[in-house]
């Protein structure tokens, strides 16, 4: 029996919770992505998602998504795992409801070309962001503050109308959730190398971190690459 001493003991109980936090968290990250699938092709092939764009609909929709978001973030610590699982999977299903709506607008095969690529990109990203040791906990907020600054530039565009604006900033939008998926791997990882994969949350907080990173990078690449229905 080859023996070990105190240090490798630590190292490799160290690896084995990052290791199960992360499975944990990816399995619930892939129900959710599979959730927000099925709705959303549900509710384009029942034809439910005309009715949804008559009236207030989905601007209704839109705000009880929104709504579920904030609620999940700000109440995250006090509510129970049962609570917040329950959140993000209502956010996952609220999001293919309002995402419906891109079957109409784009082209299938552009749809299925651009999930690979963000299923590539996120998955070279989030092991970059497990594997390095570099501390990445700076760049949260200077990604904050980008994506803020984004958002803005976003709805004046609306009132503009500039296409080089809008082209330009779905790039730079882009870019920052590319940047939120190296930082959220490597905030979760070093969560738990602290001890935090206890918590029966975490993995939830992870799964819903990740989730709108994915979705996020998924949208960016659809509109800069995508084609639309003739």
């Amino acid at each position: 029996m080859v023996g070990f001493d105190g240090d490798d003991a630590i190292k490799t109980k160290s690896k084995s919770s990052v290791n199960e936090l992360l499975s944990q968290t990816f399995f619930v990250m892939f129900l959710g992505l599979l959730a927000t699938a099925i709705a959303a092709i549900y509710t384009y092939a029942t034809g439910m998602y005309i009715n949804m764009l008559s009236g207030n609909t989905y601007l209704v929709l839109c705000i009880a998504e929104l709504a579920v978001a904030f609620i999940f973030s700000l109440f995250f610590r006090k509510l129970s795992s049962g609570v917040v699982t329950l959140l993000f999977f209502a956010y996952s299903i609220l999001t293919g409801v309002t995402f419906s709506v891109i079957f109409a607008v784009f082209d299938l095969t552009s749809i299925a070309y651009a999930f690979i690529a963000t299923a590539g990109i996120f998955g070279a990203l989030a092991y970059i962001g497990k594997t390095t040791d570099k501390d990445l906990t700076s760049l949260g907020t200077i990604l904050s503050v980008t994506l803020l600054i984004g958002l803005v530039l976003t709805v004046v565009n609306l009132f503009i109308g500039s296409s080089a604006l809008d082209i330009f900033l779905d790039w730079v939008i882009l870019f920052i959730f590319m940047g939120f998926t190296l930082y959220d791997m490597n905030k979760l990882t070093h969560l738990s190398e602290m001890g935090y994969a206890t918590d029966d949350k975490l993995h939830i907080h992870g799964a819903m971190e990740l989730y709108l990173d994915f979705i996020n990078i998924f949208i960016r690449i659809l509109q800069v690459v995508a084609r639309n229905r003739d």
